[in-house]
């Protein structure tokens, strides 16, 4: 076989298995691969795709995409939604074919999710060299444009010569499927390496199983975590992703009923709990609710589980005031677990965790005193919410009024993506959520543009296991800019991905940020340029039509236009393209917001350091609220 043929063969072998509460599942650890070629992967990986689509198509299915970080951003949404038990290889060309991954492998690696990325290199044997987009250093022969991917991946191997195939695969299948180490796992294979011909054996061909570890809790943890449990007065549960991986949430439900500690979930943890359970605080941090950041203030104890704690989570380390607060963390990463200079480890699967500490924690209630606080602190936020969902801008809707009106129209089992602006801030808070896999929104890396793509894979899951949930991708104008190429890639396969598009002219979320920081906005409009001033704040704005331009892509576009009936005819809008059958393709729903209306406060901070030497007011002012709060930050040991 060629080198190409042998990689293609073997990924369409390799299959995950995961037990999770005595049942077992298996599934293709691999189920595709995207690819867009070039000199590189054109008479490599290509020809090896399409020898295989002849003769064995359903060794590799193989997808079309239009760009290559939007094709890593499809196997991210993919391997989310499926919990990490599969995920898609992506091939490409060299040079810039190759380097345009970058961004999502470090999207990948960020979230701990796994994605395949198999960038073509230039030759090994340097036959022909310097070649096309060869990147040429006079102090090094052996780096090439794909050493950028070593910060970026969780594993990165370059296949210089044909026997080195077998290794790289078996060490890249094994950090795809590893809890702990899993994220962007980078294969780089040289053109000529991938021509090559090379005697394969055939156990390296046969179907092979990788089993997703799942690593019981030490009971001398559990018998600290107990302890400390036990003795708290305010203990707060931080839920996180690790949640949802370990598909822990009836335990996490089983844990917090018990023992009456409320739960607060970040950005990867919403939908750990129903929005509308008793004891479901929100979201936490400098996006939360101001439940749940009322709470974990005064808190003696953060239950962390399954959480990274990034600055979000504890609002830039002042979110936990109480100076007796301890931690104890619970993660299948030591790495995590470890986190807040805490002691007090768990380091296992969440589920396996949480069994243990639900069959050891009866008799414990937390007191009346913080019982009652939870649930007026969870009135208080639901009363805030109700009045932004409420809201009635006319005759342009505010966000949140758009937030509500959407949450309205979806079922319960549908999903909503989103990645960057002020939308993922205003959906963590906002967003109520009654299925775990109701709600995906990229924030680890936050990427503009993830949005659609990362939407395509969440839909193809669901397809994959025809679990009947419409996905809507929620996308600001900034990001749809960004990378809206892939609704191409759903006319194409007549994927039905609806996306709500909200217009509001420029860069929302960094306006409002800008603004709070006492930058006034500065470069963050859709404004024609003004050349006496040489800048884009105050001229007219740019006469661009995004409806018209998904249109021309093959998209089915409903228009929502402003004015007195615009949440009514959102609302329908919703209901109309849900009621499109599977397989009609996908369909935009244009709707413009008023960018000048914020979402309820949290009553919480994000440290983005302000200048201290500025002769504008506004940044004096802002510098006095930064330097205000930096009293509050604190590290914890």
């Amino acid at each position: 076989m060629s080198v190409a043929q042998a990689v293609v063969k073997f990924l369409g072998n390799q299959y995950t298995v995961d037990e999770v509460g005595g049942e077992t599942y298996r599934e293709r650890t691999i189920p595709g691969m995207f690819g867009i070629f070039g000199h590189g992967n054109v008479a490599g990986v290509g020809q090896a795709l399409r020898q295989f689509q002849e003769l064995e198509p359903e060794v590799m299915p193989y997808y079309q995409g239009r760009n290559e970080q939007a094709q890593v951003h499809q196997a991210v949404g993919y391997a989310r939604h499926t919990r990490r038990r599969a995920t898609y290889a992506v091939t490409t060309s060299i040079g810039p074919g190759s380097s345009n991954m970058v961004t999502g492998a470090a999207l990948a690696t960020t979230n701990r999710l796994p994605a395949l990325l198999l960038p073509s290199d230039q030759f090994a044997t340097r036959a022909a060299d310097p070649v096309l987009q060869q990147l040429e250093r006079p102090d090094a022969g052996d780096i090439t444009v794909n050493d950028i991917f070593r910060p970026v991946s969780r594993y990165f191997d370059r296949v210089w010569r044909p026997e080195m195939v077998f290794a790289s695969l078996m060490n890249g299948m094994r950090v795809l499927t590893d809890p702990v180490e899993t994220g962007a796992v980078t294969i780089a294979l040289p053109q000529d390496v991938q021509a090559e011909l090379i005697d394969v054996p055939e156990e390296f061909l046969a179907p092979r199983e990788w089993r997703i570890r799942r690593p019981e809790a030490e009971d001398v943890e559990i018998r600290a975590a107990i302890e400390a449990i036990r003795s708290a007065k305010k203990p707060v549960i931080i839920a996180g992703g690790g949640v949802h991986y370990a598909f822990a949430t009836d335990e996490l439900k089983r844990f917090a009923e018990a023992t009456g500690i409320p739960v607060a979930y970040t950005q990867a943890g919403v939908g750990v709990m129903d929005w509308d359970h008793p004891l479901c605080l929100g979201a936490v941090g400098s996006t939360g609710s101001t439940a749940s950041n009322t709470l974990v203030r005064d808190a003696d104890l953060i239950i962390g589980i399954g959480t990274r704690y990034e600055d979000f989570t504890t609002a830039s380390r002042t979110a936990f005031q109480n100076p007796d607060v301890r931690f104890v963390n619970i993660n299948v990463a030591s790495f995590d677990a470890y986190k807040q200079g805490t002691s007090l480890t768990v380091v296992a699967d969440a589920r396996k965790a949480l069994v243990k500490l639900n069959d050891a924690m009866s008799g414990f209630r937390v007191s009346d005193e913080q019982a009652t606080q939870v649930v007026e602190e969870k009135e208080r936020w639901d009363a805030i919410a109700d009045a932004a969902f409420a809201e009635r801008y006319r005759p342009l809707m505010s966000q949140n009024e758009i937030i509500g009106a959407v949450n309205e129209a979806m079922d319960d089992r549908d999903v909503v993506i989103c990645a960057a602006g002020s939308l993922p801030g205003d959906l963590h808070k906002l967003w109520r959520v009654k299925d775990p896999f109701g709600y995906h929104v990229e924030y680890a890396y936050s990427c503009m543009g993830y949005e659609i793509p990362g939407g395509l894979g969440v839909k193809r899951a669901s397809l994959a296991t025809d679990d009947g949930r419409d996905v809507v991708v929620m996308v600001g104008d900034g990001s749809y800019l960004m990378m809206h190429t892939e609704l191409v890639t759903a006319v194409a396969e007549g994927i039905k991905l609806i996306t709500v598009l909200i217009q509001n002219h420029g860069y929302a979320s960094i306006g409002a940020l800008s603004e709070s920081l006492g930058s006034q906005r500065f470069g963050t409009k859709y404004r024609m340029h003004d050349a006496k001033k040489h800048s884009f704040d105050h001229g007219e704005k740019l006469p661009i039509d995004l409806a018209t331009n998904a249109e021309s892509l093959g998209v089915r576009v409903i228009r929502v236009a402003p004015g007195e009936n615009v949440r009514e005819d959102l609302m329908a809008a919703v209901a109309e393209a849900k009621a499109s059958p599977e397989g009609s393709g996908p369909i935009v729903i244009h709707v413009e917001s008023d960018p000048m209306l914020d979402a309820p406060s949290s009553e919480s901070w994000w440290d983005v350091p302000v200048t201290g030497a500025s002769e504008i007011d506004s940044t004096q002012r802002a510098y006095e609220t930064y330097a205000d709060w930096k009293t509050k930050q604190r590290n914890y040991f």
